[in-house]
């Protein structure tokens, strides 16, 4: 994202954040490897969906999705507590539909959400065309479109039915499938820096 004026902050080169994106992408990277049955027709495994936003509110684009809430009392901010994000992202991942929205702070929302579609008035006016594949569900076209949003810096997803991490920033994305995840996992270790 070219910043429109000095005084932006360049939340995707900004050290924290990047810290924050790291730490959520290592923790959607273990519990898709902790999940042994990807390989098995009609199982559903673990799925999840990060949004990292700079905005105070996500209301103009988002909806309450029900009763699906983020267990804060396990977690409330990211890097407080690496291993309950991962305890709580593990519980989300199997029982709970929606978003979890982050703040670049790393305090993570209660209430998980539905992004809503762009309108016609509301399409990002972006250097990048938003890109789908073939592969992409709903999960993953609505991260690409968040992801195109001016207040949010990173959507990240979890396939539920794959195992495939997905990291969107301003519309575009880069994939890992599973057998790529566990084979870079192996050759590099398991910890986050």
């Amino acid at each position: 994202m070219t910043s429109k004026d000095p005084l932006d902050i360049e939340y995707l080169t900004h050290e924290r954040v990047q810290r924050l994106i790291d730490v959520v992408r290592f923790c959607v990277e273990e519990i898709s490897l902790t999940f042994d049955q990807w390989d098995e027709p009609h199982v559903t495994g673990p799925g999840l969906y990060f949004a990292i936003v700079s905005g105070h509110s996500v209301r103009d684009y988002a909806d309450v999705m029900g009763d699906d809430y983020w267990p804060v009392d396990i977690s409330h901010e990211v890097l407080e507590d690496v291993d309950s994000f991962y305890d709580a992202a593990s519980e989300v991942a199997m029982s709970r539909d929606g978003a979890v929205v982050i703040s670049v702070d790393g305090v993570i929302q209660k209430q998980m959400v539905r992004f809503l579609d762009f309108t016609p008035d509301t399409v990002p006016q972006s250097e990048h065309a938003i890109e789908y594949e073939d592969w992409m569900g709903s999960r993953h076209m609505s991260a690409a479109d968040t992801s195109a949003r001016p207040e949010v810096v990173t959507t990240i997803t979890l396939s539920e039915e794959t195992g495939r991490l997905t990291l969107f920033e301003e519309g575009r994305y880069v994939t890992t499938p599973y057998d790529e995840i566990r084979d870079e996992r192996d050759m590099q270790g398991d910890s986050v820096e």
